[in-house]
């Protein structure tokens, strides 16, 4: 009976690792997103940012939005 029970608990923590590392994962692909959306946005000049219908005061709000929605 002791082997099951030590059994488990290495199968449970094991889980609790893989989503840790999952979660982890996936906020640094979000951020990895974030920081190429701000690049690319900031690197347009005024005019092609107008054209877009943008300002550069929302560069990062929108960076924001695209990144941190669901992937």
């Amino acid at each position: 009976m002791t082997m099951m029970t030590e059994t488990r608990n290495a199968v449970a923590h094991g889980g609790i690792f893989q989503r840790i590392v999952a979660g982890l994962t996936e906020r640094y692909a979000q951020n990895k997103a974030y920081r190429k959306c701000v690049n690319e946005l900031s690197a347009l000049n005024d005019r092609e940012l107008r054209d877009l219908g943008l300002h550069r005061s929302m560069i990062k709000s929108l960076a924001r939005e695209e990144a941190y929605r669901t992937m």
